[in-house]
């Protein structure tokens, strides 16, 4: 089985001194790793105190150690799971405000003075009676996220109304008659749900780590019988006439490509799994972070997005028992014995019986009691409408992604377009430059069918979590890009967009609902017109490398349909 190719950690290959690649790189004591001259330099200047620290960790040594170069292990970075930095679009490093020349990193900001101190000049604000009164916090960064922009005060108070911090004046007007409690309270009641949360993560780290060794012990088993049935094959083959000699080589070649596609395929899915378990442990760290963080403001603006629980990413995968190669010996011992004739029939035979059989079942997540184990008819591509409603999957529109002009409603199953600007917070997945909403849940690995009906020009379609959500520009837009695909309706028509490609839809049948089906294992996404009967509109053939998220365009308006399995024809 192929190496996973995690990417390399920065940290292991930077230097936090230079910010620059490693040049002859040396490890010090406590485990962190600098240029050999960086650390050099930086040591210089501690020698009149015979006290040298570390830059990052702050690990102090007496004497001053003996440097020796090394050279980082590559191949065990590449093995080991990358080193997890928790709120990555939040953190940055701050500077001390009061350090002169080299300015040395923050450990603390003060709300009062609205400035950054490192570990020496931060003592008066302990030691005097001065700064008794001021507030401290841990130096997290983005210092103005703590201070109100329109009033310029410290966020002291949360404004249960809106969901948001805010500052003493802001009760004057703004928030006037609102339900507003202390930053402290509000924190102690959203704790107890970060707790569950993280009580929850913690447990599917655990299943996803045993479905890890399961998946990884069964392809091994896997890989052992399809080598000993093609062991077998060559044994029974080499007593054969000469004759018979060619069917041998099409056996030998029917195993080894469906060993190699079942092989390539289990990479695929130890590699999405082994992602999942990185995603979860890094929510994990964040988690540990937040509610271990003393500052409340930073805790409460970064609940929102920290109290839902993770939706899976990739479905669990098992070996399909249908699937055998040892089908295959026996057939071969019947062909020893019947020559070529026979031959020709068995063959066919046994090409169907291995070839038709997919090998891994991929089984949602999310504890459907409706789920079954698939059957062969699961595998095959659906036809009717009710063929359809057995992948249907209930969505929800992510306010965290909608247009500022994007008002939700119907328990964010109804999205309309006002010309009056809706107030929503920042937040990095939202769109600012176009009328679009993704929404929350995750679509990966199996097959899933969604509705929406739709009036005014709108677009509906799938895009992946990293496509652009800033700017009025390609990489945003829906369909316009190598990392979207979507379908235009208007009035006029449909048209068809991926990665700025567009096709034109004369022919196709107008509907006020639009079918979604995607088949992600197949790299397929198609549209239907939902009306009296189902008539497909375009289906994209892709190769899709992450999981994916419903979205849409909206002129007017769009909602979701709410589907069932045994729905009646539309």
């Amino acid at each position: 089985m192929a190496e996973p190719n995690f990417p390399l950690p920065p940290d292991g290959y930077t230097c936090l001194l230079c910010a620059d690649v490693l040049q002859d790189p040396v490890t010090i004591s406590c485990g962190d790793t600098y240029c050999l001259e960086c650390i050099k330099v930086y040591w210089d200047q501690y020698d009149h105190l015979g006290v040298y620290n570390c830059p990052q960790c702050r690990a102090t040594f007496t004497p001053r150690p003996v440097l020796r170069r090394n050279v980082p292990n590559v191949t065990q970075v590449r093995r080991q799971l990358p080193e997890l930095q928790p709120f990555p679009y939040l953190q940055r490093d701050s500077l001390c405000d009061f350090c002169v020349g080299r300015r040395s990193k923050a450990v603390k900001s003060c709300l009062m003075c609205l400035a950054y101190y490192c570990e020496t000049h931060i003592k008066p604000h302990y030691e005097s009676a001065t700064f008794k009164r001021h507030k401290l916090v841990d130096e997290t960064g983005h210092l103005d996220r703590k201070i109100c922009p329109q009033h310029e005060k410290g966020l002291e108070l949360f404004c249960r109304s809106d969901q948001m911090c805010i500052c003493v004046l802001c009760t004057v007007r703004e928030h006037r008659s609102h339900n507003i409690i202390s930053a402290e309270e509000e924190r102690a009641e959203k704790q107890k749900n970060l707790l569950v949360t993280q009580s929850e993560v913690q447990h599917i780290i655990q299943e996803r780590m045993k479905e890890l060794q399961e998946l990884r012990h069964n392809v091994d088993v896997l890989k052992s019988n399809a080598q000993r049935a093609m062991s077998d094959s060559d044994k029974i083959f080499s007593e054969m006439l000469q004759a018979v000699e060619r069917w041998h080589v099409e056996v030998s070649q029917l195993i080894k490509a469906n060993m190699q596609a079942a092989m390539s395929q289990a990479e695929g899915y130890v590699e999405r799994l082994e992602q999942e378990i990185l995603e979860l442990q890094r929510r994990d760290v964040e988690l540990r972070q937040i509610l271990d963080t003393e500052d409340n403001i930073h805790f409460l603006q970064n609940f929102p997005t920290l109290c839902v629980p993770p939706e899976p990413m990739v479905p669990k995968v098992l070996i399909n028992p249908q699937f055998s190669f040892g089908e295959v010996t026996k057939t071969v011992t019947g062909m020893k014995e019947h020559l070529d004739d026979i031959c020709k029939k068995e063959l066919s035979k046994i090409s169907k019986l291995v070839s038709d059989i997919p090998v891994y079942i991929l089984s949602p997540r999310g504890g459907d009691k409706r789920f079954k184990a698939p059957t062969r008819a699961d595998f095959q591509e659906p036809k009717t409408r009710a063929d359809f409603l057995r992948y249907s999957c209930p969505l929800t529109f992510d306010p965290n992604t909608a247009y500022k002009e994007l008002v939700l409603s119907e328990g964010n199953h109804k999205v309309m377009r006002k010309k009056t600007v809706k107030f929503y917070p920042d937040h990095p997945e939202r769109f600012d430059g176009f009328s679009q909403i993704l929404c929350k849940e995750c679509l990966g690995g199996f097959r899933y069918y969604w509705e929406a009906e739709w009036s005014g020009e709108f677009s509906i379609g799938v895009a992946y979590k990293s496509i652009s959500r800033k700017g009025k520009n390609s990489y945003s837009l829906l369909g316009y890009n190598d990392k979207s695909w979507s379908l235009l309706c208007s009035d006029s028509g449909y048209s068809a967009w991926h990665n700025k490609m567009d096709k034109d839809l004369p022919e196709a049948p107008r509907a006020t609902r639009i079918g979604v089906y995607l088949d992600y294992a197949a790299n397929t996404v198609a549209f239907y017109s939902v009306s009296e009967a189902m008539e497909l509109i375009h289906k994209f053939k892709a190769q899709f490398s992450e999981p994916l998220y419903a979205g849409f365009g909206v002129g007017s308006s769009v909602s979701l349909c709410q589907l069932k399995e045994n729905l009646q024809p539309y």
